[in-house]
């Protein structure tokens, strides 16, 4: 797809300085300096950065509908992007796991999927791979290890789903039997599987470790997920993973400030005006300034619309770099989430409505609508 040359006029533009009028000229994926190309009058309409989706798992429903369902993930794959791109997420990182559970979230589809994506032609919209490691999988280390670097996956989280609570009475996890069959499974061959897991866990932390220290001598950028305590937090950050990703209470999430790790919180708890599961308030998280980035997690339309709710609280700009600058700065992308000359040409345009109009993902169009389609087109 071919970059636009254009320079838009008119609308207000969120720059380094601030929302202001402007004009705003793309040429060949990058923002100039200099008028270039057609000019078009967005006079009513907003211009922010691209969104930065720095963790969201939303691609799943795409890619296995129903299981067996999707036998070519390219089809799947456009599907998301669509998604993506009608959501105003021109980068997004596609946070696939590599957990016990099967089925998708299983090894062999992580394999799969990453062999799709990686030979997938995108029609603009950047879209990057994080694997989610279940730490307990000490069988899978050395394969796991080998897929990210065979493929190049630059962004690993580890995960702990084990039911420890209910393993460690004895008693059968919840839901286990759909788990199961969902994945393709024995059900009580599925029990026993982790069931052996859970009963080595005292061996987890210094395999993790020492997997940690591997992947980030590599440059691989390392995360933790759902912390609950400051403690925990301590222990990932002597591990050499400074990412939080979710962390559950403001205690995990304040320990991770105080140490230099940046915080992630996902984009639905801000719409909710809280946890689904009872966990510390995203937006208290962000007026406390203990935030860097708010991801879709499961909804790609949430980081757009939580930063526009939280715009009436913390101003625009600030709002906004959750879903742009600051994603794009945790994931060492320093070419977006700005829009100042130079940059790669990621754009959204709201129209007077605060619709969604246009995506612009390096300067290509990906996605069109209503008035602002109307206008960049003629």
């Amino acid at each position: 797809m071919s970059a636009l040359s254009l320079t838009l006029t008119g609308a207000q533009v969120l720059g380094p300085g601030g929302l202001k009028q402007g004009d705003l000229c793309l040429s060949a994926g990058k923002i100039v300096g200099q008028a270039v190309g057609r000019r078009v009058d967005l006079s009513g309409c907003t211009v922010l950065p691209g969104i930065v989706d720095i963790h969201g798992d939303g691609f799943e429903r795409h890619l296995a509908p129903r299981r067996g369902a999707m036998r070519d993930l390219n089809v799947g794959l456009t599907s998301v992007e669509a998604e993506l791109a009608g959501n105003g997420i021109t980068t997004a990182v596609l946070a696939q796991f590599w957990s016990w559970e099967g089925g998708l979230r299983g090894p062999d589809f992580a394999q799969k999927f990453l062999t799709a994506l990686e030979g997938y032609r995108s029609g603009g919209t950047d879209m990057r791979a994080q694997l989610r490691f279940e730490t307990h999988m000490l069988e899978d280390y050395a394969a796991f290890e080998a897929a990210v670097a065979a493929f190049g996956v630059e962004y690993v989280v580890f995960n702990d789903h084990l039911p420890h609570a209910a393993l460690a009475k004895g008693k059968r996890p919840p839901r286990l039997t759909g788990q199961a069959l969902k994945s393709g499974r024995n059900p009580e061959v599925y029990l026993a599987q982790i069931q052996k897991m859970h009963a080595r866990s005292a061996d987890v932390p210094e395999a993790v470790a020492a997997l940690a220290a591997r992947l980030s001598a590599r440059g691989v950028r390392l995360g933790s997920h759902d912390d609950a305590t400051a403690e925990g937090r301590l222990t990932w950050r002597a591990r050499g993973v400074a990412l939080s990703e979710f962390p559950e209470t403001q205690e995990a999430a304040a320990a991770a400030r105080a140490g230099g790790d940046s915080v992630i919180m996902g984009a639905p708890n801000v719409m909710r005006g809280g946890s689904h599961s009872g966990n510390v308030s995203a937006a208290d998280l962000v007026q406390a300034g203990l935030c860097d980035a708010l991801a879709s997690d499961y909804y790609y339309p949430a980081p757009r619309m939580a930063a526009l709710q939280l715009a009436d609280r913390i101003g625009v700009a600030q709002a906004w770099r959750l879903v742009s600058e600051g994603p794009a700065r945790l994931l060492g992308l320093d070419d977006r989430g700005v829009l100042a000359p130079g940059k790669r040409a990621d754009l959204i345009v709201l129209d007077g409505a605060g619709r969604l109009g246009a995506t612009l993902a390096g300067g290509c169009a990906t996605y069109l609508s209503g008035e602002v389609a109307a206008r960049l087109l003629s």
